[in-house]
């Protein structure tokens, strides 16, 4: 199967600091997997590898058909349309509508026909469930659907990977599983995979999928008989 991710050897670094050894990573397309790890532990980092924030300097990667050794300032733009980013913070613009949060996102990433932006403006909210609130103001949303208007601006490209970093962090329990619900759905609809830094362990035991944690600067897959106890250390897992 294709590769949307494919990490090997590589040193990820933070302002000089080696923040995660030794990675080797792979995902294939429509996969989704659970990024697990404490705070602090390296999960940001390797999202921000993945699309382009942090030069990979050691070790080879590709993402979505661009190498990431190579990554021009120019083709980082290129990089990030084939990428939507979720954040646990929304990061929606206050001042203009989700109508025009939307818009500005696309006549950032290269779109310039009006009529063609108005559809998939349309198109993506209703696939989130939030078509109603189109010309509601970001503060006039609850966080649930602050959360979806994000996962449909993450969505406008037709990406071939979603990084979702900490998506339910800022929500209640109940809001979360909606998010979990339609984060996994809109990935099948759209044939999307989607990358989900977590440390909220409930989502993991509820909708299970394959799960990499981040531990002492090292990736490690983690098989289902470890998936219910994810922070034991890697010595005294039962993983092989």
């Amino acid at each position: 199967m294709e590769k949307v991710v494919q990490i090997k050897n590589a040193k990820i670094y933070q302002q000089r600091a080696l923040v995660l050894n030794e990675v080797s990573f792979e995902m294939d397309v429509n996969e989704f997997v659970y990024l697990i790890g404490k705070t602090g532990s390296g999960k940001s980092s390797l999202l921000k590898t993945i699309y382009g924030e942090l030069i990979l300097t050691e070790g080879t990667g590709n993402v979505a058909g661009f190498d990431l050794r190579k990554l021009s300032k120019k083709e980082i733009p290129m990089l990030r349309r084939k990428i939507g980013i979720v954040f646990q913070d929304f990061q929606l613009l206050m001042d203009r509508t989700v109508l025009q949060n939307l818009l500005f996102v696309l006549g950032a990433t290269g779109w310039k026909d009006t009529n063609l932006m108005l559809k998939r403006a349309k198109d993506v909210l209703q696939l989130v469930g939030v078509e109603q609130k189109i010309n509601a103001m970001p503060h006039a949303l609850s966080g649930g659907e602050q959360q979806r208007v994000s996962i449909a601006r993450a969505l406008l490209n037709r990406p071939e990977l979603i990084l979702a970093d900490e998506p339910t962090g800022n929500l209640d329990p109940e809001t979360s599983q909606e998010i979990m619900r339609l984060l996994l759905a809109v990935a099948q609809e759209e044939k999307t995979a989607v990358l989900m830094a977590t440390h909220d362990m409930t989502m993991v035991e509820k909708f299970p999928g394959r799960v990499v944690r981040v531990e002492n600067s090292l990736l490690k897959e983690v098989n289902t008989m470890d998936r219910f106890n994810p922070f034991t250390t890697f010595e005294t897992s039962s993983e092989q």
